[in-house]
């Protein structure tokens, strides 16, 4: 069968193809796999299956190295979130996905599209969603757009979650010049299902009705999958008609009936659309079941009239579906959607031929062979540069312009360490009535239905020690996550990542790419804690200039008893504080170097696994045997930050001495592997005997109790100081105020 084209549509000419960002030689290849020039219709679908955002064809060939398989993991990278089983027959469905390209753009809708996104891809797996989180990255504080990016972004954020009933948990807000032009939002969503009521993607049986749920299609989003895979330039702007806009009522609408026909039994195979909409929706389910796919364009609901089969194809409305149906189901399946208000269309069936065959207007507008779309992708081994080694910094060479409770109160003020209660305050995180802890602590805990099990879940990374080492910051980033759940007494079982990186045409950035693959491939393995799903965002560039790498990793661990999960604040005056981990006061690439000397510079401090997993399972049974009142990762800022963090949560003090030279490197040094905790003072000892026969180091450092914090012989500081300065940076910044 041979595609037609009408007259009326444009000349497929060089600079066309150049437009729909496919280069000569992917162009070359079209050719030969058809056999003819393609039509209008067909240079679109290429273009949305063959762009880096939906092939991955910078990326695939090293994702491919990466671990994703552990006895708890049900579904891998590959479906539209991944799922890992949980015990007593439920599992877990999560998935993190960047929005980045269109929240610069527009950053309410692109925000809000982005949480829309990544929903649809859990309950598209028949899992009801029940926690989000988020990753930003924003400008410098300096930067003439960057109050516009928060306040727009938060409040997308916000607004969909808000109304959609899912409550915001956790997440991850900092500030650096290299996100001027090129902003990060990377939105994660945790939902629940039954481990014998999953669905996926694959498309089975022939001549079985394909059904288009949901909105109606409009003219939102075409080519944002494209727009998604290109740098950013002067003419960014003129991009804005590419956003999506989100409606979350719809969405909210689109999940309960979505949920309760698969519970009726009349889903085959569901596909969200997503990036690339109906083209990609389509061809996956298509491909995965070996299938052929045959489309009417006609029968499309559509709000805006005379769009013509390349528009609908490629269109990225929001809050639609794609299902095979069974035939025997179909008018119950279609009750149940107009009981909801929703449109509900057979659009197409399955086939035996392995075509992709579109039809509008009586004209076929597309025919193309459905497995090669996805499998006949380019597949690039991009060259790529190692990123130097750099040298250790030698701390005793710095200069100390501030004394430490000085420093430390301007730490607790610098724009990545403030508070960020204004960005979540502005989510709700208590709806549906199972958050343990919410936001501002190391990880989230949501309660499994009625408990008395949770999932402990975080979301973070640290792009400065990955720009500095690939490696080390890779490893880093997989480590943090891990003992994040861990200090709130989770076990991690597994991640989603979210790669942002540069343009992978450039030597260094590819080299920065696989470098930070390698790092969390050592460190997933070291720790058992497998990668299911996750995103691959490239060309974060703006005018030649790329964001630092960002290797977003968002973690799940399962918390056994909520009762006994802790937080990290200072409970009660008189009890012991211990420091697990050994401190060595490493001040290379950290925020103490950054934001009191001025500096980014030096080797990144390097990561343990043994000594990460050794420490951390220590941590964790202390926890659950319930020998500790608090638990605290040490991250940014070191010791005195974490001291600090521990002492505001509730207003209580501390007098703590250094573990070693009582001198800046050691308060603020980023040393990896260690926690602090708290405990009763008939408890410390028992700990200090546990520790010892399991090898791990572990020293009273200091007692809580007052109102002050004080650290070795700096001056004590108020915590009620600390607190103010803490909390007043981002309202007065977002105010208007001078940046710190």
């Amino acid at each position: 069968m041979t595609a037609q084209t009408k007259s009326h549509e444009p000349a497929i000419t060089p600079d066309l193809v150049a437009q729909h960002g496919l280069k000569p030689d992917e162009y070359q290849r079209i050719l030969k796999l058809i056999g003819r020039e393609p039509t209008f219709t067909e240079l679109g679908i290429f273009s949305a299956m063959w762009n880096e955002h939906c092939s991955y064809k910078s990326s695939r060939l090293h994702l491919k190295k990466l671990p994703t398989s552990a006895p708890w993991v049900i579904q891998g990278p590959g479906e539209n979130a991944g799922v890992i089983d949980i015990g007593d027959g439920l599992a877990c469905a999560f998935k993190m996905e960047s929005h980045n390209h269109p929240s610069y753009i527009e950053p309410y809708q692109g925000a809000t599209t982005g949480v829309g996104g990544i929903l649809r891809d859990v309950f598209t797996m028949g899992a009801r969603p029940i926690a989000c989180l988020n990753l930003l990255r924003f400008g410098s504080v300096e930067h003439p757009l960057t109050r516009h990016l928060v306040s727009g972004v938060v409040a997308g954020i916000g607004g969909y979650g808000n109304s959609f009933g899912v409550p915001t948990v956790g997440g991850s807000t900092a500030f650096h010049s290299s996100y001027d032009g090129n902003i990060l939002v990377n939105a994660m969503a945790v939902g629940l299902v039954r481990t014998d009521e999953i669905f996926y993607a694959a498309a089975t049986g022939v001549g079985r009705p394909i059904v288009y749920l949901g909105s109606k299609t409009g003219r939102d989003g075409i080519h944002g999958a494209t727009m998604a895979s290109a740098e950013f330039d002067e003419k960014s702007e003129e991009k804005r008609p590419t956003v999506q806009v989100g409606d979350p009522f719809s969405e909210k609408l689109l999940l309960e009936a979505c949920l309760e026909i698969m519970a009726k039994g009349c889903v085959v195979a569901i596909q969200d659309m997503g990036a690339a909409g109906l083209t990609s929706s389509a061809v996956e389910m298509g491909a995965k079941g070996n299938l052929g796919i045959e489309l009417d364009l006609d029968k499309v609901p559509c709000r805006e009239p005379g769009m013509s089969a390349y528009e609908m194809m490629l269109s990225e409305s929001q809050e639609r579906m794609l299902m095979v149906l069974d035939p025997a189901r179909e008018e119950e399946a279609e009750a149940i959607f107009r009981k909801w208000g929703l449109d509900f269309a057979v659009i197409g069936k399955t086939t035996d031929t392995l075509r992709f065959v579109v039809k509008h207007g009586g004209e076929i507008k597309a025919d193309l062979p459905i497995k090669q779309l996805g499998d006949e992708a380019p597949l690039y081994d991009r060259p790529s540069v190692p990123t130097p080694k750099p040298q250790k910094l030698d701390s005793a060479t710095l200069p100390a312009p501030f004394s430490i409770d000085a420093a430390l109160k301007k730490l607790v003020a610098a724009p990545d360490l403030a508070s960020k209660r204004w960005i979540w305050e502005q989510y709700d995180h208590l709806i549906l009535g199972n958050s343990v802890q919410g936001p501002g602590g190391d990880a989230a805990v949501v309660r499994v239905e009625n408990g008395p099990r949770g999932l402990a879940l975080t979301a973070d990374v640290t792009p400065r020690y990955c720009f500095a080492d690939p490696v080390e910051g890779g490893k880093q980033a997989v480590a943090e996550a891990w003992r994040n759940i861990t200090a709130v007494g989770g076990k991690p079982l597994a991640l989603t990542d979210n790669l942002n990186f540069g343009n992978p045409e450039k030597p260094e950035i590819m080299g920065q790419f696989v470098a930070c693959l390698q790092g969390i491939g050592e460190a997933c393995r070291a720790l058992d804690f497998p990668i299911v799903s996750g995103n691959v965002s490239l060309y974060n560039e703006t005018q030649g200039k790329g964001i630092l790498p960002t290797p977003s990793i968002g973690g799940v661990g399962l918390v056994a008893d909520v009762t006994k999960s802790v937080g990290l604040a200072f409970r009660a005056p008189g009890e012991k504080i211990l420091l697990v981990g050994e401190t060595e006061g490493w001040l290379g690439q950290s925020i103490y170097l950054r934001e009191i000397l001025g500096r980014e510079e030096g080797a990144p401090p390097p990561v343990d696994l043994a000594k990460e997993k050794a420490h951390g399972d220590f941590v964790r049974e202390l926890i659950v045997g319930g020998l500790v009142s608090a638990a605290h990762d040490l991250s940014d800022g070191g010791l005195a930050v974490a001291l600090a963090e521990m002492a505001m949560a509730r207003g209580l003090g501390a007098k703590v001495a250094a573990p070693g030279a009582d001198i800046a490197a050691v308060w603020f040094g980023e040393d990896q592997g260690r926690y602090l905790l708290t405990a009763p003072d008939g408890r410390a000892d028992e700990i200090l005997a546990l520790a010892a026969k399991a090898g791990v180091p572990v020293a009273v450092i200091g007692e809580t109790g007052g109102d002050v914090l004080a650290l070795g012989g700096a001056s004590p500081v108020l915590v009620r100081e600390l607190l103010e300065a803490h909390e007043n940076w981002m309202p007065a910044y977002m105010a208007g105020g001078k940046p710190a």
